[in-house]
């Protein structure tokens, strides 16, 4: 069965971005796909050191966290992240993470070459036109499909639960994912 890796990349576990990718796990789901949520909350991710011992490895030597979400995201078909905004631009920890798991897949063997998704950015009021710019030069320079929605990917709300209020980020959202499921079942023609 095909499969959608999610990355919440909240402090918070049961925080507005976990609930936003829930509502996508769920629309995936529907389209007969294999959904996982992982959440970064207990998550050790530290930055690349560009020591480029992954080279032809596609394994990084520092010891944390990254390497189990890789095992997860190598044989998965989608990868959707979603990030909160600080301070105008996605959380540092999910930025180490893309950057780790792009040098991973550049330094071996391509492995989100063709792979299906793009990011979503939960805020409370503005920089998520530019978190979600920060995190698509991700999906784009690893040779990956971002499907489009009915709006931009975000999503409003400041305490947890206020993201499920706002609805027509809800709508696009679900929408996003739903485009992200058919798009993988259409390749998989």
């Amino acid at each position: 069965m095909e499969k959608v890796i999610l990355i919440s990349g909240s402090p918070r576990k049961n925080g507005n971005t976990m609930q936003i990718l829930q509502r996508c796990a769920e629309k995936i789901e529907a389209y007969g796909l294999e959904s996982e949520i992982i959440s970064l909350a207990d998550k050790k991710i530290e930055a690349c050191t560009a020591c480029r011992r992954c080279q032809g490895t596609g394994i990084c030597v520092l010891q944390d966290d990254v390497n189990d979400i890789v095992a997860k995201v190598r044989p998965a078909k989608g990868f959707i992240v979603g990030s909160p905004v600080y301070f105008g631009t996605a959380r540092g920890d999910m930025m180490n993470l893309l950057q780790r798991i792009g040098r991973l897949s550049g330094a071996s063997d391509r492995f989100l070459a063709w792979k299906v998704g793009g990011p979503i950015a939960i805020n409370r009021r503005g920089g998520s036109t530019a978190t979600i710019q920060e995190m698509l030069m991700f999906y784009f320079i690893n040779e990956m499909i971002v499907p489009g929605s009915i709006y931009w990917n975000i999503v409003f709300g400041m305490a947890p639960g206020d993201a499920l209020e706002d609805e027509e980020g809800v709508r696009t959202a679900e929408r996003f994912a739903e485009n992200v499921a058919k798009l993988i079942l259409k390749i998989a023609e």
